[in-house]
């Protein structure tokens, strides 16, 4: 494949998702406050607003912005959003390591490494109601595109389409992880916030990275 993903291509994934972030902070607020401390959304978009700053002039390989960005999340964001997705960087950073750019095998990898990431910080398992129920679908649908022939913008695609799957199911799920544990039986019923600000990740990560995407 001549897909790649180098430093302008990491740059603008975040730069896009610090934007939907920031367009969708009622949305993820209203959702946090129903099972929450109604701060996901606040504190999410503050950290990429942060993230948005600390990239504007570096130029790096992709590795070291995913480490800016990690480092950064955790420094900015409170709550369990910024130890989870800084995790998440910090961990596609050491899989992406010093490399100028990744294809996309190395991509799925440092994406795959990103979630074991936040396995390991937060100990969710599928059906848990968190963000690992987005990400851990597009993850399996991105390296089964892949392993398939698939071009890395259908990849992509599976993978955002799985991820927005994933976010949806989280609506019927009892919480067994963080605050909304605490309500047991009135978890019941709403949308993970942690879920969906994922599949807005990763579905940033499809238009971003596409190779029909502007530069």
């Amino acid at each position: 494949m001549s897909a790649v993903v180098d430093a302008g291509a990491i740059r603008s994934w975040l730069g896009l998702f610090a934007e939907e972030v920031g367009s969708h902070v009622d949305l993820l607020t209203q959702l946090d406050a129903a099972i929450g401390d109604a701060d996901h959304g606040t504190n999410l978009d503050r950290g990429m607003k942060a993230v948005s700053g600390a990239l504007a002039t570096a130029d790096a390989e992709p590795g070291v912005l995913l480490k800016t960005t990690g480092m950064t999340l955790v420094s900015t964001v409170g709550g369990a959003s910024g130890p989870l997705y800084g995790t998440f960087f910090l961990r596609m950073a050491g899989s992406a390591s010093d490399a100028d750019s990744l294809d996309p095998d190395a991509f799925a990898a440092a994406l795959r490494a990103g979630l074991e990431g936040v396995v390991a910080r937060g100990r969710a398992q599928a059906g848990d109601k968190t963000m690992f129920d987005a990400l851990a679908p597009a993850c399996d649908a991105l390296d089964e595109a892949l392993a398939s022939g698939a071009t890395f913008d259908d990849a992509l695609r599976a993978a955002s389409v799985a991820a927005d799957a994933g976010r949806d199911a989280t609506t019927p799920m009892l919480a067994r992880k963080g605050r909304a544990s605490y309500l047991g039986e009135r978890s019941v019923g709403h949308q993970d916030p942690g879920a969906t600000s994922a599949a807005l990740l990763v579905a940033t990560a499809a238009r971003a990275l596409s190779t029909g995407a502007s530069p």
